[in-house]
């Protein structure tokens, strides 16, 4: 009778780990599902430049009103930088929102994926020299 209680228990914790790998895979695959096809839009306060980007942070589109003529180029640029990052924090907005309601924002896969997400959407945002060639 005691010879079996220690097979009993290691059967009872690799099956506990096959389904917690199950469920994650799982919970994966969802959150997967779920952020494969996002976007985020953005529109200026003064609402003359619309940007849209993709799930990994890149410029899907760019729409300028016909009003943006009169202002200088340089403040159309800031406007486009401003946002493009609007967009982006939006787009990390539905992300962390994905991964709370499929993995857990409090679990430590969740925390990872969005740290990853963060560092991704942060190198989109780095200025890049070019000074140097490619």
């Amino acid at each position: 009778m005691f010879d079996n209680e220690p097979a009993a228990e290691a059967t009872a914790r690799i099956d506990e780990w096959e389904h917690a790998l199950q469920r994650r895979a799982e919970q994966a695959q969802s959150l997967a599902q779920r952020t494969e096809g996002l976007f985020a839009t953005a529109r200026s306060d003064d609402r003359l430049v619309e940007v849209t980007v993709s799930s990994n942070g890149q410029l899907l589109d760019l729409r300028l009103d016909e009003d943006i003529r009169h202002q200088s180029a340089a403040t159309t640029a800031r406007e486009i930088v401003a946002t493009l990052r609007r967009a982006r924090a939006d787009l990390l907005r539905q992300f962390d929102e994905a991964t709370a309601e499929t993995i857990g924002a409090d679990s430590e896969t969740g925390r990872a994926l969005m740290r990853s997400i963060r560092v991704r959407l942060d190198s989109v945002d780095a200025p890049h020299d070019n000074r140097d060639g490619p």
